[in-house]
């Protein structure tokens, strides 16, 4: 059967996009056409293996307690064995048909959005690695297997937002990305190292078992601090604050790269890698109240900056910072169910958004403020339904795919804490708040007269109508067949929908949705008024809190000065030591050698003298030498 082949040929799901990569960076870049092919092909194969494996572990019955693991040896020295290979359970299933239909409809989009671009191979290129550095991180059996793939991801980012590197731009805020997630990162590897020390394993499979022994006999303390620094990589990786600064600005690189990064790569490595670990996370209260309040914090707090921001993209990208605070949130109060139900249905509407987004840019070339737009929903009417789609979807309106994995997390968020719920539901209705805010003042209204839109063209229609589809039934039919009873890890099960949950969010997203048709479609009140009247606020927000202006001023403050002072210690104390032993050498060696007259009279009494001074020190300080001398003995 094909799912038997697919799921012990797993490792070819990333593999391909890999091959893809070779060919296309070293003989087909400057080839257009094939390049891209070769590209959508490999990445058709590797969804249609990722079909397999789902149906295979649905069919052989694989779960997240008996998941089908293919290791070999990578390295072996005394004391250190790492293994690489395939983990296969519902998670890294889903994860895989996420990732891999995600990418084939970007690189499929990509064909009509990148056309013409003197870089088009190198672009398709980087998509198909990035994919494959994705793809491969998900199938990890071992943490170091998922951080080598952690990194390349990183690495991938970096190449492909600032794929303008002729923008000083873009060039700064792949800068800014890269490093930021590297501060994650480091705290993510000290964690792993830590692991290994404890257990003398990083293999999720017999980590699994191990750590609840551990806790059992040693208690929490030191495996808490242990699962937190593991949890900065995450809070780096998927933009949780205070480490969200480095995802807007990735905006910087092609919307088909923001698309993909905000879909399906990058940003849920985060989440995924909190879920797979969540044998760690699950047994140590204190780390998941932690990871809990971070996502709330983070899904309250993007929204709130979402109010103002005018960039079509940069709203987007709030807007994700805010969803994944949503899915760290539902991992904090132990659903994982919960999470990667929203991960999935996220990255079918937010894909769906970010491509609908670049199809208005495709219309309306180097304009991305939303406020000169608008109209544009006459002459692009396929975009404007796919942004209404995404729009209801993330709003959480039923039936649309938001609606149900949405609702499953303030479900779980309200059996656990009150104040954790009351924070997700009014995120819920800010969302819905600036999400309409976007699409009304894009698509609505008056068309500006120095605008020409046009609808894009039939290879990015193409995915925006499988995306939008999705959008609209990829949240029901999971919920039908019971996702959660199949996605899952230990007690945190399905629980299905609570209705008045689920009927109180979807009012107040209707209310949140009608007060901004008010405000922005109406005429009956102006943006400009509010924004006056409620200037610190707006201010406060639309400067994102200031947040990267601090971390300027804290670098120029601390990291500059505590490098001058290092500069000072270089220049007047290291190497005025160093200086100074060499003048005293030159200086000794200069006097030294005036002594040097070529005399032997001199140099003769030079040397009676010395043995003389030698002589007298002897018996001064050796008195048994002062009598064999003296003629006495013994």
């Amino acid at each position: 059967m094909f799912s038997q082949y697919a799921l012990h040929h797993a490792w070819l799901i990333p593999l391909l996009p890999v091959i893809a990569f070779i060919i296309v960076g070293l003989f087909l870049r400057r080839i257009p056409v094939l390049s891209a092919a070769v590209s959508v092909c490999m990445s058709l194969l590797s969804f249609v293996l990722a079909l397999g494996v789902g149906y295979g572990v649905i069919d052989q019955l694989i779960t997240v307690d008996n998941p089908l693991i293919q290791r070999m040896p990578w390295l072996v020295i005394p004391g250190l064995t790492i293994d690489m290979g395939v983990y296969i359970d519902p998670l890294s299933a889903v994860m895989l048909i996420v990732v891999t239909l995600v990418s084939l409809m970007v690189q499929i989009y990509s064909i009509g959005y990148m056309r013409g671009d003197a870089g088009f191979g190198r672009f398709f290129a980087y998509l198909s690695l990035f994919s494959a550095t994705m793809l491969g991180l998900v199938i990890a059996v071992n943490f170091v297997q998922l951080y080598v793939f952690w990194e390349l991801v990183g690495l991938c980012s970096y190449l492909l937002i600032g794929y303008y590197f002729h923008k000083v731009s873009a060039r700064e805020a792949a800068k800014k990305a890269f490093i930021t997630t590297r501060i994650g990162d480091f705290g993510l590897l000290i964690g792993i190292v830590l692991l290994q020390i404890l257990f003398g394993t990083l293999d999720f499979q017999h980590l699994g078992v191990s750590v609840p022994a551990y806790v059992a006999q040693q208690g929490t303390g030191l495996l808490t601090v242990v699962a937190l620094l593991i949890f900065l990589g995450p809070i780096g990786k998927s933009g949780q604050f205070p480490l969200h600064v480095w995802l807007p600005d990735a905006m910087e690189g092609p919307t088909p790269v923001s698309a993909l990064i905000h879909a399906a790569t990058m940003v849920v490595a985060g989440v995924y890698l909190v879920a797979r670990a969540f044998f760690l996370f699950s047994v140590l209260p204190n780390a998941m109240e932690v990871i809990a309040w971070i996502g709330a914090f983070t899904a309250c707090f993007a929204a709130s900056i979402a109010f103002t921001q005018r960039d079509i993209k940069r709203i987007l990208a709030y807007s994700t910072i805010s969803q994944l605070g949503y899915m760290m949130l539902a991992l904090g109060v132990g659903s994982v169910t919960a999470s990667m139900f929203h991960l999935t249905t996220h990255a079918f509407f937010k894909a769906l958004m970010f491509l609908a987004a670049g199809a208005v840019l495709h219309g309306l070339p180097d304009k991305n403020d939303i406020f000169a737009m608008g109209g544009l929903r006459h002459k692009m009417p396929v975009t404007f339904a796919a942004m209404t789609i995404g729009v209801l979807a993330i709003s959480g309106i039923p039936p649309f795919a938001g609606f149900f994995s949405k609702d499953e997390i303030l479900l779980a968020a309200s059996q656990v804490s009150m104040p954790l719920y009351v924070i997700a539901v009014l995120t819920s209705f800010m969302t819905a708040f600036y999400m309409t805010r976007l699409l009304v003042v894009v698509f609505c209204g008056p068309e500006k007269p120095d605008n020409h839109p046009h609808e894009a063209p039939v290879s990015m229609r193409i995915p925006l109508v499988v995306l939008g589809i999705l959008a609209i039934i990829g949240g029901y039919i999971p919920y039908a067949y019971h996702f959660g009873d199949w996605v899952r890890f230990g007690p945190a099960l399905h629980m299905g929908l609570n209705w008045t949950i689920a009927g109180t969010s979807t009012v107040l997203s209707v209310a949140a949705m009608a007060l901004a048709w008010f405000i922005y479609g109406s005429g009956k009140a102006t943006s400009d008024k509010l924004a006056r009247r409620f200037s610190a606020l707006y201010n406060l927000s639309y400067h994102k809190y200031y947040i990267d202006e601090l971390y300027l001023w804290l670098n120029h403050t601390f990291v500059d000065g505590f490098g001058k002072l290092l500069y000072w210690i270089e220049i007047y104390v290291i190497e005025g030591i160093v200086n100074g032993l060499a003048h005293l050498s030159l200086q000794l060696g200069d006097w030294l050698r005036r002594k040097q007259t070529g005399n032997m009279q001199r140099y003769g009494y030079i040397m009676f003298g010395a043995a003389l001074l030698i002589v007298a020190g002897l018996l001064l300080l050796n008195p048994l030498f002062k009598g064999v001398l003296c003629g006495g003995g013994y």
